[in-house]
């Protein structure tokens, strides 16, 4: 695959555009949650598009992409910011605000298994930060609209008992309301127009309103 096509291409600049221990650091700590996950939830759980685009994360790092990370985050960013503030309500408040982290606080599930889930946490910031460091690839939310069109009928057949990305229904129950195809179809539709479009354009005026950074964050090798 041609680097230049990822967004990694200008790579000819002078230096990493994404300090070392960044790279290091978030390889590090998907190569210790892949396996817990795995053992904990299964094969399908990486499948949810937060967990696939934690490992696509890796290579957007060591690629310097601003394509994967623009993929990323039209497809993510919505979520995570929403998880993220759901969380924070419960931990405040104790009530969720908007539901989906309720299981953060089951004490049957493994603390440490828990903790690893706030990776959830970490995308937005990381995203935006590698957006405004690398730049906005507008071709991102194409890429991400034809990824739901390969994985969530994927995940509507295989094993559809966990409704991974709710490919069976909202808020993880099956639907019963239309049949179930007639559902997917509507999902591939709605989804890429009701999320991924706006994120985009939303990234656009961002990226447009706030300009390039061109210093690296925090102590880091470059």
């Amino acid at each position: 695959m041609d680097l230049q096509c990822l967004g990694f291409g200008a790579g000819t600049m002078a230096a990493m555009r994404v300090p070392a221990w960044l790279k290091i650091g978030w390889t590090v700590w998907v190569l210790a949650w892949a396996p817990v996950y795995w053992k904990q939830y299964g094969a399908q759980n990486f499948l949810f598009f937060c967990d696939l685009g934690n490992l696509l994360l890796v290579a957007g790092l060591w690629l310097e992409s601003s394509l994967i990370f623009s993929w990323q985050a039209t497809g993510l960013l919505l979520f995570q910011t929403l998880y993220t503030i759901d969380l924070a309500g419960a931990v405040v408040s104790g009530k969720h605000l908007i539901g989906g982290t309720e299981y953060m606080f089951d004490a049957s599930l493994p603390l440490f298994v828990r903790l690893l889930s706030l990776f959830h946490v970490a995308m937005p910031p990381l995203l935006l930060w590698a957006i405004r460091r690398l730049g906005y690839d507008d071709r991102g939310w194409k890429y991400q609209t034809l990824t739901s069109w390969v994985v969530v009928p994927i995940n509507y057949f295989w094993r559809p008992e966990y409704d991974v990305n709710w490919a069976r229904g909202p808020f993880f129950r099956e639907q019963h309301v239309v049949p179930g195809l007639v559902y997917l179809a509507a999902y591939l539709v709605v989804v890429p127009l009701a999320v991924y479009w706006p994120s985009h354009l939303a990234l656009q005026w961002w990226t447009k309103r706030w300009p390039l950074t061109g210093s690296l964050p925090g102590p880091g090798i470059s």
